[in-house]
């Protein structure tokens, strides 16, 4: 997924979330339960950028179908270094509208899961922020509970 992925080495956010389905799916190393929705995958797609240093995609893989996607990365969460990959599913207008990360090594992701921790309510923040602008004031459309690792 060359754009995607270019979209995110160039920390280009905006471009990024252009890619997703409004039905996006984003499912986390340190969380529980999936989050759905555009608003709060991007908003959690920001929150990682702040959290992760150093990082760079180092392979890519696509299924035949073209609609499925690896990528595996590097990264540092503070003083550890990460390595994850990102699982990525095409809907048939060619957004993605499954998003699910996996990362190792255990140390790591619990770094991670700090991380996040702390940007807990700004990523709230933004989700219920994107949610808003996307549906107006009548807020139609439900952001997707975001809670702390």
């Amino acid at each position: 997924m060359k754009s995607f992925r270019q979209a995110v080495e160039a920390n280009d956010h905006a471009a990024i979330e252009a890619l997703l389905a409004d039905d996006v799916v984003f499912t986390s190393p340190v969380a529980f339960k999936p989050y759905p929705g555009k608003a709060i995958t991007a908003a959690i797609l920001r929150g990682v950028s702040r959290v992760f240093t150093d990082f760079r995609y180092v392979r890519e893989t696509s299924g035949q179908d073209g609609r499925d996607h690896a990528l595996v990365f590097e990264a540092r969460v503070g003083d550890r270094a990460i390595t994850g990959c990102d699982f990525l599913h095409l809907n048939e207008q060619g957004l993605i509208d499954d998003f699910m990360v996996m990362v190792r090594p255990l140390s790591a992701a619990h770094a991670l899961a700090e991380a996040m921790g702390a940007e807990f309510d700004r990523i709230a923040a933004e989700a219920a922020a994107g949610a808003e602008a996307t549906t107006g004031a009548e807020g139609d459309r439900v952001a997707g509970g975001v809670e702390p690792a």
